[in-house]
């Protein structure tokens, strides 16, 4: 099949992939002139009774459970027309910040519904790219052609929703799924039409072979990254200063920044300076993972050589080179105190996380704690091809115990008249025990509370009045007021 595109775009019940819930899918494919090819595509998808939405995430998309349950699909229904409708050879699917977030959500929503999590965006010569580090590498380094918009507090910002109002470019409903991808494939034919060859360059280079060809060369190169910050445009001049940990990554300088006063540092101090924070004083480590198979917008150096986009990104050729030169004059020794200050980063992390327990109560967050093996996948499509009376039986096919601890929820979401009388018990007692952990259930009314509190407009009381209803409708019979 010729190559396409497939814009998309989700709408959710809240911002954490492992616990919130898709409630609404818009795509459209087009070819690779951005031309549409066939209908739009816009679904509901129905919230289980066992998610509690986000209050804050409704009164952004609008979108109320009520609305789900009465027009959308369940999960298992909505993927099967994903995989027969948009799943196609030759696909690269694209979206506006969809790799740190749609994609996410993707992979959960397959992950739950028994299909492996990844293989949509590689098999059959798919990928994906994502829009939102494009349009910043163009704002950065070749502007010309186009509107860029400012935040209120007046720095850059680089929202779907700026980029189409101030380009006079069509958006009916920004937050809205379809909305939201109709408006990308205006902003990519915008940014195509204006600079096509830095558009075709970041195309060529989204796969991971060709950014870490470029990346392990070990030459400085220009990276744009939401890490760096807005007054730079998200952009500076990086080199690779050692190889991630992990495979298919690295750890790369931020040459911007003089690297000789972090020789002087010990690796507690290099592991402190390398943490998050708040402070706009804190010392900040200039030392970023780059990962090779999330579409990194890299290009190289050569392509801000120009004293017009040096003094826009305010980093000029010779400052380059002097922290370059000092970098590899201390390269081994100083990478080593990284790597080391890496790891008791990550041991300190470890100990502060909670660890999620083996059971059915975590198991939907559950998808980063290994790969799916052969075996298991077989009878993973043995689950979906099955009728819902038959699923109960499935169980012992299984050697992962996420996969076994699934199927029941599985089938309760997807196929709740299906239960016999101890499954729908068991299942009660599941909705019951997550929506009461952690005074769930208690908060999401003390936050409807709070917004009913500062709303105005009847759209929000509109809103928050479905919200409580729905909360209501949910509450466990036993629970406490």
């Amino acid at each position: 099949m010729a190559a396409s595109f497939f814009f998309y775009d989700l709408e959710t019940s809240g911002f954490n992939p492992r616990s919130a819930r898709i409630m609404q899918f818009g795509g459209q494919r087009t070819d690779m002139d951005l031309k549409p090819v066939g209908k739009p595509v816009n679904i509901l998808i129905k919230l289980a009774p066992d998610v509690l939405p986000s209050p804050d995430a409704v009164m952004i998309t609008g979108i109320t459970p009520q609305q789900t349950l009465a027009d959308g699909m369940t999960e298992a229904e909505f993927l099967k027309f994903f995989y027969d409708e948009v799943v196609r050879p030759d696909t690269i699917f694209v979206g506006f910040n969809s790799i740190r977030f749609d994609d996410e959500f993707m992979r959960f929503l397959l992950y739950r519904n028994f299909y492996d999590a990844y293989e949509w965006q590689w098999k059959n010569n798919c990928s994906r790219w994502d829009l939102l580090d494009v349009v910043r590498m163009t704002r950065a380094l070749r502007p010309e052609g186009v509107e860029w918009p400012f935040a209120p507090d007046g720095k850059p910002a680089n929202r779907l929703e700026y980029l189409t109002s101030v380009n006079k470019l069509p958006h009916s409903d920004a937050h809205d799924a379809l909305s939201d991808v109709l408006a990308t494939i205006e902003v990519a034919k915008l940014v195509r039409q204006k600079q096509p060859d830095l558009f075709k360059w970041l195309l060529e280079v989204r796969g991971k072979k060709a950014v870490a060809d470029l990346v392990e060369a070990s030459n400085p190169f220009v990276y744009t990254s939401g890490k760096y910050g807005s007054e730079y445009f998200h952009t500076t001049a990086a080199v690779r200063l050692a190889q991630h940990p992990d495979r298919g990554a690295a750890l790369v300088y931020d040459l911007r920044f003089d690297p000789e006063p972090f020789f002087k540092m010990n690796t507690d101090e290099l592991a402190e300076a390398w943490r998050f924070s708040k402070d706009p004083d804190a010392i900040r480590l200039p030392v970023k993972t780059i990962k090779y198979n999330r579409c990194p917008a890299v290009a190289p150096l050569g392509v801000m050589k120009d004293k017009a986009t040096q003094k826009r990104l305010q980093l000029d050729m010779p400052t380059i080179t002097q922290h370059l030169d000092k970098l590899r004059s201390n390269q081994a020794e100083f990478s080593k105190k990284i790597l080391d200050a890496k790891t008791k980063l990550d041991e300190r992390q470890e100990k502060t996380q909670t660890g999620l327990v083996d059971d059915e109560m975590t198991v939907d967050e559950r998808l980063y704690d290994g790969f799916v093996g052969d075996s298991d996948k077989s009878a993973m499509r043995v689950v979906r091809a099955a009728e819902p009376d038959d699923l109960t039986g499935l169980i012992k096919d299984f050697n992962d115990q996420r996969l076994k601890s699934l199927l029941p929820l599985y089938k309760a979401r997807n196929y709740p008249a299906a239960l016999a009388a101890e499954e729908q018990k068991r299942w009660n007692d599941f909705c019951r025990q997550k929506l009461l952990t952690d005074g769930q259930l208690k908060n999401y009314f003390v936050r409807l509370e709070e917004l009913a509190a500062n709303k105005s407009s009847e759209q929000q009381k509109y809103l928050i009045e479905e919200l409580k209803l729905y909360g209501e409708s949910i509450i466990p019979a036993d629970a406490d007021d």
